[in-house]
């Protein structure tokens, strides 16, 4: 296949060598687009700072359009091949019209924002799931293809694409039915007017509610925080007065669970625990929309716990980790791949766990009961769906949320409504298992009348796993969940995974600096006792701190001192005699 080099209108994406070949044109915001300048008034202190083209570079890394040609080869770099295939359906997928899906893949090494601190800070306050991705960029697909007689080939593909570190699927994926068809019928001048709708954008700060204007529409939105209940989502209102909103966005992030499980729903407990251990997993289905959400829903199936392994919603062999991820020289990686293509039921035969999914279209009518199926009958073109496993759950299977689920099927119980029960199944199964964890973990932490101003800071305990385990008797998942079986076994397995070590490394960061910052504060108030300045030194010479706490302590007494009147301000400024 034969692909265009993507046209880019805002920075190049990760590593300019591989984006930036002879066949690509591309416009430098910074150089070709004229801005006035961005939002005053209300904005974020930190805001008002920003430089022209940081606020589009908070949502976007760039915009990408890849266009289909039959005279240009396959003449283009590693990176921008990865992003011209993934951004094109297989040819067997048969996508007429428009299609939209999502792909992921690697950042290159040795680039960094030159925003990083200021995003560190947004992100700050989002769930775990909706942080900002350190090693992996988003690219959000609108696809089109029509019959075009003028064209040799007889079809129009195209395909725009935005390419960002936010996993705001639903957010990106509405966004994406504005500016496309614009695009396609008004070509490059409506891309560079959405490039400056973006950069007046304010950022995306979690908990805030925010009003973005994009090509004449209003799009309202609400990032989620960590401090929400899990499970609840706080819609946005559209007042009355709110006359200009065209699209109010009652999530940013979440798939729609029951269509995507659909076609597999009476696996859907074991599923969940294939995710929850970090099983290698290859979801094939017939088109990349299918594909990518469900592996979305996988991903997410587990909220608010974190996927920490990799998942590629769509995975093609022109990827550059194809060979990686397919090799038979070693187990199967730590991953959950979505693929179309049927070579890959060959290729990936040996993956201990493979989804088939059928056509998602047919999810009105009553699915059929499928057995698991040993991956010995996997054949390699024309498999029917079903899961292909020989893995054996820890849990007893949980008749209930089936029956429920098989009820509102044939009541013809709204979808949202169906979603919103599996959603809520897998909160609370996650939350049952997390919160003996959570327990234990907050055992580790040090008794506050350890804190002392004239010691270093206490250390947490180590996580022993055998103490943990013996909590389970009298304090385990029991106590929240009505499901029986092995959950001893299953969390002896979890301890092994991804999951369970990007779990407690963001676990034990926070209590750190949480005993950081109690220590803190108790040398703060042993500063203001001895008062000003002496009373700094003498924390210095007496106490084993690191530098970075004297630092953190002069600059406080120094604002305090700031915050005085100017008479008082000359009295504690002054040279101490000896």
């Amino acid at each position: 296949m034969a692909l265009q080099g993507p046209e880019e209108l805002g920075e190049q994406v990760e590593e300019p060598e591989d984006l930036d070949d002879q066949d690509a044109s591309s416009i430098s915001p910074a150089e070709e687009i004229t801005l006035p300048p961005g939002p005053g008034g209300d904005e974020e202190p930190e805001e008002a700072l920003l430089l022209p083209w940081d606020r589009f570079s908070a949502w976007l890394h760039c915009i990408c359009v890849v266009g289909f040609d039959l005279e240009l080869g396959q003449a283009v770099e590693v990176r921008k091949t990865s992003i011209c295939y993934l951004s094109f359906p297989d040819s067997n997928s048969g996508c007429l019209g428009d299609t939209q899906f999502c792909f992921r893949f690697r950042q290159g090494s040795n680039r960094k924002s030159s925003l990083g601190c200021f995003l560190e800070t947004t992100d700050r306050d989002a769930p775990p799931c909706l942080k900002r991705e350190q090693g992996h960029y988003y690219g959000y697909v609108y696809f089109r293809q029509v019959r075009d007689k003028s064209l040799k080939r007889g079809y129009f593909q195209k395909s725009l694409v935005l390419i960002s570190k936010l996993p705001y699927v639903t957010f990106f994926h509405s966004l994406l039915k504005i500016m496309a068809p614009e695009y396609f019928e008004k070509q490059e001048p409506c891309l560079e007017a959405a490039c400056n709708d973006i950069d007046r954008w304010p950022t995306p700060h979690p908990g805030r509610i925010l009003t973005l204007p994009i090509m004449g529409v209003v799009i309202k939105v609400r990032i989620p925080t960590c401090y929400d209940k899990p499970g609840t989502s706080q819609l946005v209102q559209s007042a009355q007065s709110d006359s200009q909103v065209s699209i109010v966005l009652p999530t940013i992030h979440e798939v729609d669970l029951f269509r995507c499980f659909y076609p597999v729903f009476f696996h859907i407990q074991m599923l969940w625990e294939l995710v929850l251990l970090g099983e290698a997993l290859v979801v094939m289905a017939p088109s990349p929309a299918e594909s990518s959400d469900t592996v979305l829903a996988l991903v997410s199936c587990i909220s608010p716990l974190r996927y920490c392994s990799d998942f590629r919603p769509y995975f093609t062999i022109h990827d550059s980790e194809f060979k990686e991820y397919t090799t038979r020289t070693q187990a199967p990686p730590s991953v959950i791949l979505g693929v179309t293509n049927p070579f890959f039921a060959k290729t990936l035969q040996h993956w201990p766990h493979i989804i088939r999914i059928g056509d998602m279209k047919q999810a009105g009518e009553m699915a059929k009961q499928m057995k698991v199926k040993k991956l010995k009958n996997l054949k390699t073109l024309d498999s029917k769906p079903g899961v292909y496993t020989a893995y054996k759950p820890y849990l007893n299977k949980d008749e209930e949320i089936i029956k429920q689920l098989q009820k509102g099927v044939q009541q013809k119980r709204p979808s949202a409504a169906q979603n919103a029960i599996l959603r809520r199944y897998f909160l609370e199964l996650t939350q049952s298992f997390i919160i003996p964890l959570e327990r234990y973990v907050a055992s580790l932490m040090p008794l506050q009348k350890s804190i002392s101003p004239w010691k270093s800071p206490p250390q947490l305990r180590p996580f022993i796993q055998q103490d943990f385990m013996k909590t389970l008797e009298k304090a385990g998942p029991q106590l929240t969940s009505r499901l029986k079986g092995d959950w001893i076994g299953l969390y002896r397995n979890f301890l092994k995974s991804p999951n369970f070590d990007g779990w407690f490394r963001n676990r034990r960061r926070e209590m750190t600096q949480k005993l950081e910052a109690l220590h803190l504060e108790a040398l703060c108030e042993e500063v203001s006792k001895k008062g000003g300045r002496e009373g700094g030194r003498e924390c210095k010479e007496q106490l084993p701190v690191r530098p970075g706490t004297v630092a953190k302590l002069r600059a406080h007494i120094e604002a305090v001192i700031l915050a005085l009147p100017e008479d008082l301000q000359g009295i504690l400024h002054k040279p101490s005699t000896p």
